[in-house]
C-alpha cells in the first residue's frame, strides 16, 4: 500500500484546516438551517442536507490530518469531492432553483472559493508530500 506522510506536513496543516472549517460551517448550516435560508434567500432544506453532509466529511478529514500516513488515493478522492462542491456551488448560483439574496451570493461565492482552495493546497500537499511503502 503507498501512502503519504501526513501530520505536521502542508497535506497534513491542510486536511486539519479543511476538516475544522467543514465542520463548523456544516454544523452552523445544520443547526441554523431555518434563519440563515430566511438570510441568505437558499432552501432550509439545501442548507440542512448540506450542512448535514459535511459533518462526516469534516471527521474524516481531522481524522486523516492527525495519522502519521494517508492513503494516496484516498487524498486525491477529498480533492475531487472539494472541486466538485466548490463547481456545484457556483452553478448552483445559475439555475432558477434559488433565489439568493445578496449575503446568500456571497455566502456561496465565499464558500466555494474556500473549498476550491483548500484543493488546490491539497494538491501541493499531494505533490511535495513523502511517499512511505508499507508492506
Amino acid at each position: 500500500m503507498t501512502a503519504l506522510s501526513s501530520s505536521k506536513s502542508l497535506l497534513g496543516r491542510t486536511l486539519l484546516l479543511d476538516g475544522v472549517v467543514s465542520g463548523a460551517t456544516g454544523a452552523l448550516m445544520f443547526l441554523a438551517a431555518s434563519p440563515l435560508a430566511d438570510l441568505l434567500g437558499l432552501h432550509e432544506r439545501l442548507l440542512r442536507v448540506a450542512g448535514f453532509s459535511l459533518l462526516p466529511f469534516a471527521a474524516l478529514l481531522v481524522f486523516l490530518a492527525v495519522r502519521p500516513t494517508v492513503s494516496k488515493p484516498l487524498v486525491w478522492g477529498i480533492l475531487v469531492v472539494n472541486v466538485l462542491w466548490a463547481v456545484d456551488s457556483l452553478l448552483l448560483l445559475t439555475t432558477d432553483w434559488v433565489a439568493p439574496t445578496t449575503l446568500g451570493y456571497a455566502f456561496t461565492v465565499f464558500q466555494a472559493v474556500a473549498v476550491a482552495g483548500f484543493a488546490g493546497l491539497q494538491y501541493f500537499g499531494l505533490r511535495g508530500a513523502r511517499t512511505v511503502v508499507h508492506a
